[in-house]
């Protein structure tokens, strides 16, 4: 946008945010807070165009498995050229353009094929500067760098995504969204409060400075309780882990507050223990379940139950601590990560 305004001097820039490619909705909402505050600096007027992903799953339906590059990102970019052309026609444009000319992971001629015919079909012209040449993409990225703007590691679609954490070998902790709304590490929900803050500080005038920290992530797969074939409501606290995805066994000493199964390093504490510890007053696990306290909370009720800081057991709240053989179907993934912190300047 800064290269257009330097190159079209005349014109007026208008943004038009349409991208019901991007998933899932809080990715979204991240890169659109982000295109906000770059329009904002730039002095340029955005408008949110709608975010109809039912239609795009619609239209790249039956090319889930092409890769990057292939016929689904060609349909894409048809379906998104032509709601943005038809935009122009209608607000009386005379051109159209897209930054995604200047993203490495996309095909320059593709792209121009795609506007162009779109532009001949709304009688207007689809600009298309090649702004990575002459090392324009190694500027982008310093200039990102230097405004601290939001780089998404992935196009956008959950179909790339996937594609992309599979050969990378990595989970694609993207997609997980806990039923209890709880906002996990370095997911994009956590993302979207780091930025919104950072904009808070821009507007009070506060300096900061966006850092990544390696740490220890930790996501929950599924989990589940049964006693005779019974599931009982039960909740995970974080870090939890167990070697197989299944174990059984019964309860064979109590220390303290805390209850150790006689298989797999498994430990249970009840309702009435955690409320104890995190100064909550949950009447039941199933209304826990659904509204937990942070991640950082239940961390640190981890660490009032167990000194060592190392620790993985599966810890699980039930409402009652059972006395009868217990059945467990867990699974979680661990792994080393980075995440951005954000820091003030004093």
């Amino acid at each position: 946008m800064q290269k257009l305004q330097a190159d079209f001097p005349n014109e007026t820039l208008i943004g038009y945010f349409y991208d019901p490619n991007i998933h899932p909705y809080s990715e979204y909402q991240l890169r659109l807070l982000d295109v906000k505050r770059s329009c904002k600096m730039l002095g340029i007027e955005l408008i949110e165009g709608e975010y109809d992903t039912k239609s795009w799953l619609e239209a790249v339906r039956g090319f889930e498995k092409e890769p990057e590059k292939g016929a689904r990102c060609a349909i894409c970019f048809d379906r998104r050229f032509e709601i943005t052309a038809q935009q122009a026609f209608e607000m009386g444009e005379n051109s159209f353009t897209s930054t995604l000319l200047t993203s490495p992971k996309k095909s320059l001629k593709q792209l121009k094929y795609a506007g162009d015919k779109l532009a001949q079909k709304y009688g207007i012209e689809f600009i298309a500067p090649d702004y990575r040449k002459a090392s324009g993409t190694q500027e982008q990225n310093i200039l990102a760098k230097q405004d601290s703007l939001y780089r998404q590691d992935y196009c956008g679609c959950l179909f790339g995504l996937t594609m992309q954490r599979e050969q990378q070998q990595k989970l694609a902790d993207e997609l997980f969204s806990p039923i209890s709304g709880q906002i996990q590490p370095e997911s994009i929900e956590a993302r979207v409060e780091l930025y919104k803050e950072r904009w808070r500080l821009e507007e009070r005038g506060i300096k900061y400075k966006i850092v990544k920290e390696r740490f220890l992530n930790w996501r929950l797969i599924h989990g589940l309780l049964r006693i005779k074939k019974e599931t009982i409501p039960s909740h995970f606290l974080p870090l939890s882990t167990l070697k197989s995805e299944y174990t059984r066994g019964k309860i064979d000493v109590q220390v303290d507050d805390l209850y150790y199964m006689n298989r797999d390093e498994v430990k249970f504490i009840s309702l009435s223990t955690y409320n104890k510890l995190s100064d909550t007053h949950y009447n039941t696990v199933t209304q826990l379940i659904f509204n937990v306290p942070s991640f950082e909370k239940e961390l640190k009720i981890r660490k009032q139950l167990i000194a060592n800081p190392y620790d993985l057991s599966l810890i699980i709240i039930v409402d009652k601590v059972p006395t009868q053989k217990v059945e467990i179907i867990y699974k979680s993934h661990i792994y080393e990560d980075v995440k951005e912190v954000l820091l003030k300047i004093t």
